[in-house]
């Protein structure tokens, strides 16, 4: 169902997505992609857009920007085309940007997701490469109070795959599902990194339309969507703000409808310090950009590249193949298939353990711990030896499964000791049978009380027990060994 913004009205979102690809130069020259030292360093003449220069397009990113469209389930034409988008902007310094126009790369795909647990997809209308602008840094306040503007063009001409959804977005709250959603995918191609400065940057086009104009399913028709005037969003870059700015942004349209003024079609700047949309000019139209054929870059055939560049198995494949082959519930699948780094590392210790203990160890015990610290798995994806062999002290009865959550492997993590170590280090061996029994008939001996209560058939007073005697042993003892144990002494 559309969601409701007032009895009659429904939110309507499309987004286009840019998204900068991973690759070691820049889309039409050689210049590195990689964060400079210092602005304005890594540019040349072509990105730089200096007079007599000539691009030359990388391979890479074209090879990057047909896994995404087989990714998408998108058509592939047999041949796309460069054209020049002309509009004067600081941080774009040859006065155009060479996009794509009507021959994009990637055409009518979809992207599932879940919504309320049940699938949706959305229709991706086309995604197409481009290079990106330079970046500019606002001195002393946000775009409309800043002291002054720094241009930095070290960025330009990083090259973009700009992803370009229809209107079938109903909510915020869905925005920020299909992003996330879509950089799992990305990330699993291994075009994308998140982990890079504005590598995802997002404009979300938003409508209040009659609700009964909005159908549960199919396409709104285009005279319900062009007689709302449509307000583009810029300046979102996470999925949190793209949330945070559309749900302010309907709040903000809701308001003028209710005071009786019209929503103006125009473009607005997401200023994520102040949690608000301002209005930056009017919505440009198509006609604006004088868009022509880029005169400088021929034709480009992919055809064979279509048929020949492999995808891997994607986050939704790889998920059913864990609850069907591990015998996995949704949500430790879920948890495991997060990124496909989390994905390889649990596959690799489940290769020598029991899924349920692999799963157990990876989805609770190391990412929770991973989470606690601000890490992520490429962390320590070199350790996954130690991280196994961590995993055999506890099934070898070796040390507690208490012992080695609590203190090995967060001083794994905190110190980069090996398991080995940390245990001969603190001691951690399991105390052996005559120790622990020893330690029970002290802890009988000394906490009458406790004995009278569990005689009394207080079973709670059997816990306390368990702690007198983990404390003697210094953790060592199984503490299900124990329980059974003093069971066993007091006829419990």
């Amino acid at each position: 169902m559309a969601q409701a913004v007032e009895s009659d009205l429904a939110v309507v979102i499309g987004l286009e997505v840019h998204v900068q690809l991973e690759t070691e130069t820049k889309i039409f020259c050689g210049c590195p992609t990689t964060p400079a030292d210092a602005p304005n360093t890594n540019v040349c003449p072509i990105c730089l857009g200096l007079p007599g220069s000539l691009p030359v397009l990388n391979r890479a990113a074209v090879e990057a920007a047909v896994r995404i469209g087989k990714a998408i389930e998108a058509d592939i034409p047999s041949e796309t085309a460069f054209h020049r988008k002309n509009y004067f902007y600081p941080d774009l310094p040859k006065g155009f940007q060479i996009t794509q126009y009507d021959a994009p790369i990637c055409q009518a795909g979809t992207l599932e997701i879940r919504v309320d647990g049940q699938p949706k997809a959305v229709r991706i209308e086309r995604a197409h490469l481009e290079e990106d602008p330079g970046s500019l840094q606002h001195v002393g306040g946000g775009i409309d109070t800043a002291d002054y503007t720094l241009v930095d063009y070290n960025r330009a001409g990083t090259p973009l795959m700009e992803i370009v959804t229809a209107p079938d977005l109903r909510s915020p709250a869905e925005v920020r599902t299909f992003l996330k959603k879509l950089e799992e995918v990305l990330e699993y191609l291994g075009v994308f990194d998140s982990g890079r400065d504005g590598s995802l940057r997002v404009d979300a086009n938003i409508s209040l339309i009659p609700a009964d104009r909005v159908p549960d399913v199919g396409e709104i028709e285009t005279d319900a969507l062009e007689a709302a005037n449509r307000t583009e969003v810029k300046n979102i870059s996470s999925h949190k703000g793209a949330e945070k700015a559309l749900a302010y942004e309907v709040t903000r349209q809701k308001n003028a409808i209710e005071r009786g003024r019209a929503v103006e079609q125009e473009t607005r700047h997401w200023d994520e310090s102040r949690g608000v949309t301002l209005s930056m000019r009017a919505k440009e139209a198509e006609k604006d950009y004088r868009y022509f054929r880029e005169a400088d870059l021929p034709v480009l055939q992919v055809a064979d590249w279509r048929d020949r560049l492999e995808i891997p198995e994607l986050p939704a494949a790889r998920r059913d193949r864990f609850r069907e082959a591990y015998g996995l519930d949704r949500e430790a699948a879920s948890k495991l298939t997060s990124t496909k780094q989390v994905a390889d590392f649990f596959e690799a210790v489940a290769e020598e353990f029991d899924p349920d203990v692999a799963a157990t160890w990876v989805a609770d015990n190391l990412l929770g711990e991973l989470n606690y610290r601000d890490m992520a798995i490429t962390d320590v994806d070199h350790r996954l030896d130690e991280f196994r062999r961590l995993i055999e002290l506890v099934d070898t009865g070796t040390i507690t499964r208490k012992n080695a959550e609590e203190i090995v492997l967060r001083t794994m993590l905190d110190e980069g000791s090996d398991p080995d170590t940390i245990v001969e280090a603190e001691g951690l061996e399991k105390a052996d049978t005559d120790a622990v029994e020893r330690a029970v008939d002290e802890a009988i001996e000394e906490n009458p009380s406790a004995v009278a209560d569990v005689e009394a058939g207080e079973t709670d007073a059997i816990n306390f027990l368990v702690g007198q005697v983990m404390q003697k042993t210094g953790g060592s003892a199984d503490p299900g060994a124990v329980n059974q144990l003093l069971r066993e002494r007091l006829g419990a």
